[in-house]
C-alpha cells in the first residue's frame, strides 16, 4: 500500500505549541486520503520548534497532490497551534512543500496549496481555482474596512487588538501595550519620580540637563548646546542637521521664487546674508522653505538661507501678518529668539509624529495590508512578497487606536495636538497625499532638494535612494519570474482588485490622491510594490528610529507649549520660556514614548530577511540573496561614511531598517 510521509514544523515563538489532536488528509487529483490522526504513541507531538514526521498510508496513489488539509480538535481545552509548513514526500520520492505560517485556533481547519507561487489566470485544474476563491471568500470576511475617523485612510475593522484574526496579532500582547511600556521606559529613565506632577514646571535649563545625565546618548547629548541661550552660537550646524537628516527629514524643499506675500524683507536679514547679495538675489541661488504647518491657533513658519549663517532664520509665530505677528530675527533679544526657535521647533514635532510618522507610515502600510489580505490569496507571488512587510503592522496601529491615539490615551496626556488636533492634521494632511508622494525619488525631486552639489550632507536622500533603488531592482526581478509581459498583468484579476481596493476603500476614492486604480505595465507593478514595501520598511525606520535620538532633548522637541506664542517682542524670558515648555509629568510621559517607539523589537527582522520561506522557487531565492548582497553593500558604505562623524546618520543603513512597521 502507498505511503506518505509527512512532515510537519511547529513555530518557535511563545505558545506555537499544542497539546490538542491534530489531523491531516492529503487531497490528489485521483482520490483523497482518509482524516488521519498524527499521533506518536508515548511522544509528546507539535511541541514549540518541533520538527515532526509521519507515515500516512492509503489504498491506492493520491495521483497529485494539489492541497493539505490541516484540522486541530480540542483535547482537553482548546489550545492554538502555529504550524510553520508541512513537507509530504511521495511513494515515487518526490518531495512537496505546502507553506503554512498560520495559527489554528478552535477547530478551524486550514487548507494549504504547495508552495508554488501562481497566478489567477495560470490554474488549471477545478480544485485549485475553487480553493483559491474559498480563501478570499473567508479573507473578505475577516478583513473588513472601517472608518476610524472621517477623512482617514481606511483601516481594518477591529477595535482592540484581541479582536483581531489570531494571524495578524502580537504573540505576546504585553510587548505592544503602550502604557505598560511607556510607564516601564519611565522608570528606566529614572524620571518616575515626575510622573505625577502635572502643572509644576521645571525650574530653569538645568533641570533639563540633569535629567539628562541618564538618559544622555550621542545625539541628545548634544542638544543643550543647541536649545540653551548660553551656547547659541553652536546652533548653525544643530540646526541644519535637525531638518536634513534629523526624524523629519521631509519638510525642506528648494525654492524658485519668494512665496507671494512674504513679509521678510532684504533690510531684515541683510546683516546675515554673507554673498553682499540681495535677498532676490540669494532667492536665486537657491532658498529653502520649512514647509511644517500644523493646524495651531497661531502657525509656525521659518525660512532657511542658504549661503547665510543656517541658524540665523527669521521666524514669524502667525501667519496672518499684523501687529500681533512679529517676525523674529536672530537680531533680536536672546530670549525673544530662543522662545521663536523652541515653538519652531514643536511644531515641527507635531507634524513629524502626526503626518510624516502617523500618517505616512502606519496608516499607510495598514491600508495596503488590509487590501492584500482581502484580494490575495496566500499562492499569489506578490502576496508571498509583500506578507513579510506588513508583519505586525495592523497590530500595532489597532494597538495605537485602543491606547495611544484614542480619546484620554497617551497623546492626549503628553501632546499638544491631544484632544483631537492630531486628528485635524491629519485629515487636512490627506487633502495633499498623493501616491507618488510615497516614491521616494518623486518625493525628493517634488521639493527640489536632488541636487548632491546644492546639498552634499543631505544623507536621508543619498542614503533613501540607494535603499529604494536596491528595493526596486530586487522587486522587479520577482515581477519578472511571474510577469512575462505587460498583458499578464493587465490579466491577473487579483492583482488589479487589490489596486482598486486601496484606491476605493483605503484612500475612500479620492481623486486628489492620484492612487492608481488599475497597472497597465510590469513597469507600474513593480514601483506600486516597491511603494508599499520602501513605506513599510525603510520610510518607516528613517522617520521613527531616531526619536529618541532627536526629541528626548525636551526644549529640542517639546510636545506642548503651555503658554501661547508671543504677539509682540521684548516681552519674552527665562520664565516665559521654562513656563511655556512640557511640566515635569507630561515630560516624562513624552521621554517614555520617544523612547518606547525607538526600540526595535524582540527578534527583529531586517530588511532582506525572510526566514519565513513563503517562495520555494529556486530563481527567487537567487533574487533574495541578491538583495541581501546589495543591502550589505549600502550598509558597508554607510559605516564608513559615518566614521568620525560627530553626527553620524544610520536610520536609512539597510541593516537597521526592519521589514515591517511594527513600532
Amino acid at each position: 500500500m502507498p505511503t506518505y510521509t509527512v512532515t510537519v514544523a511547529t513555530g518557535n515563538q511563545w505558545f506555537a505549541g499544542t497539546d490538542d489532536y491534530i489531523y491531516i488528509t492529503l487531497m490528489g487529483t485521483g482520490q483523497c486520503s482518509e482524516r488521519t490522526l498524527l499521533d506518536k504513541p508515548m511522544y509528546n507531538d507539535f511541541e514549540r520548534g518541533a520538527v515532526d514526521s509521519y507515515d500516512v498510508t492509503v489504498g491506492e496513489d493520491l495521483g497529485e497532490i494539489v492541497l493539505v488539509k490541516i484540522e486541530k480538535n480540542k483535547y482537553w481545552v482548546q489550545d492554538d497551534w502555529y504550524c510553520r509548513y508541512i513537507t509530504v514526500k511521495t511513494p515515487g520520492g518526490e518531495y512537496l512543500e505546502f507553506p503554512c505560517f498560520h495559527w489554528l485556533v478552535d477547530e478551524k481547519e486550514v487548507v494549504l496549496r504547495d508552495g508554488r507561487a501562481r497566478l489567477c489566470q495560470n490554474e488549471k485544474t477545478m480544485i485549485a481555482k475553487k480553493h483559491r476563491q474559498q480563501e478570499l471568500d473567508m479573507r473578505r470576511r475577516t478583513y473588513k474596512w472601517q472608518e476610524w475617523q472621517p477623512g482617514f485612510p481606511m483601516s481594518i475593522d477591529a477595535d482592540k487588538h484581541k479582536d483581531l484574526p489570531r494571524d495578524i496579532q502580537f504573540d505576546s500582547e504585553k510587548g505592544v501595550d503602550f502604557v505598560l511600556n511607556y510607564s516601564k521606559a519611565i522608570e528606566n529613565l529614572c524620571v518616575n519620580q515626575f510622573m505625577h506632577m502635572f502643572q509644576s514646571s521645571w525650574s530653569d535649563f538645568a533641570d533639563f540637563e540633569r535629567i539628562f545625565v541618564r538618559i544622555k546618548n550621542t545625539i541628545s547629548g548634544w542638544f543643550p548646546g543647541y536649545i540653551n541661550q548660553s551656547r547659541i552660537e553652536t546652533t548653525s550646524q544643530s540646526s541644519t542637521c535637525i531638518f536634513l537628516n534629523g526624524c523629519n527629514p521631509v519638510v525642506l524643499q528648494k525654492c524658485t521664487k519668494l512665496p507671494d506675500k512674504f513679509p521678510v524683507t532684504h533690510e531684515m536679514v541683510a546683516f546675515c546674508l554673507e554673498r553682499d547679495l540681495t535677498l532676490e538675489e540669494e532667492i536665486e541661488l537657491t532658498i529653502l522653505l520649512h514647509t511644517s504647518r500644523p493646524l495651531f491657533l497661531r502657525r509656525v513658519q521659518a525660512v532657511k538661507f542658504r549661503g547665510a549663517c543656517n541658524a540665523n532664520r527669521p521666524r514669524r509665530l502667525s501667519q496672518v501678518p499684523g501687529e500681533n505677528a512679529p517676525i523674529f530675527l536672530p537680531s533680536d533679544s536672546q530670549d525673544d529668539w530662543l522662545i521663536a526657535k523652541i515653538w519652531v521647533r514643536s511644531a515641527d514635532f507635531h507634524v513629524h509624529q502626526t503626518i510624516t510618522h502617523l500618517l505616512r507610515t502606519h496608516l499607510m502600510s495598514e491600508m495596503f495590508g488590509v487590501a492584500m489580505f482581502r484580494h490575495l490569496p496566500a499562492v499569489h507571488p506578490v502576496y508571498k512578497l509583500l506578507v513579510p512587510h506588513i508583519r505586525y503592522t495592523i497590530a500595532i496601529n489597532t494597538k495605537a487606536r485602543e491606547q495611544l491615539i484614542c480619546k484620554f490615551g497617551i497623546f492626549d496626556k503628553a501632546n499638544g495636538t491631544g484632544g483631537g488636533g492630531h486628528v485635524q492634521l491629519i485629515q487636512k494632511a490627506m487633502k495633499t497625499l498623493t501616491f507618488k508622494s510615497l516614491c521616494f525619488p518623486d518625493s525628493i525631486k517634488a521639493r527640489n532638494m536632488e541636487s548632491v552639489e546644492e546639498l552634499p550632507t543631505y544623507f536621508f536622500r543619498d542614503d533613501g535612494n540607494k535603499v529604494w533603488d536596491a528595493t526596486k531592482s530586487f522587486v522587479s526581478d520577482v515581477v519578472n519570474i511571474y510577469y512575462a509581459s505587460d498583458a499578464v498583468v493587465q490579466k491577473d484579476e487579483e492583482i488589479q482588485a487589490f489596486v482598486k481596493d486601496v484606491f476605493n476603500f483605503g484612500m475612500q476614492a479620492s481623486e486628489s490622491c492620484e492612487f492608481p486604480e488599475s497597472l497597465k505595465t510590469q513597469e507600474e507593478l513593480t514601483e506600486y510594490l516597491t511603494v508599499v514595501i520602501f513605506t513599510a520598511s525603510s520610510q518607516h525606520a528613517a522617520v521613527n528610529f531616531g526619536q529618541y535620538d532627536w526629541c528626548s532633548w525636551i526644549p529640542n522637541a517639546p510636545s506642548t507649549m503651555r503658554k501661547p506664542p508671543p504677539t509682540e517682542k521684548g516681552v519674552a524670558d527665562v520664565k516665559l520660556i521654562i513656563e511655556s515648555l512640557p511640566d515635569r509629568g507630561r515630560s516624562c510621559w513624552h521621554l517614555g514614548a520617544v523612547w518606547a517607539l525607538s526600540q526595535f523589537q524582540e527578534n527583529e527582522l531586517y530588511l532582506g530577511m525572510y526566514p519565513d520561506e513563503h517562495f520555494i522557487e529556486q530563481p527567487v531565492k537567487e533574487a533574495m540573496k541578491k538583495f541581501r548582497k546589495v543591502l550589505a553593500g549600502i550598509s558597508t558604505l554607510i559605516k564608513l561614511r559615518n566614521q568620525g562623524k560627530r553626527l553620524p546618520y544610520y536610520y536609512m543603513s539597510p541593516d537597521k531598517i526592519p521589514n515591517s512597521v511594527a513600532v
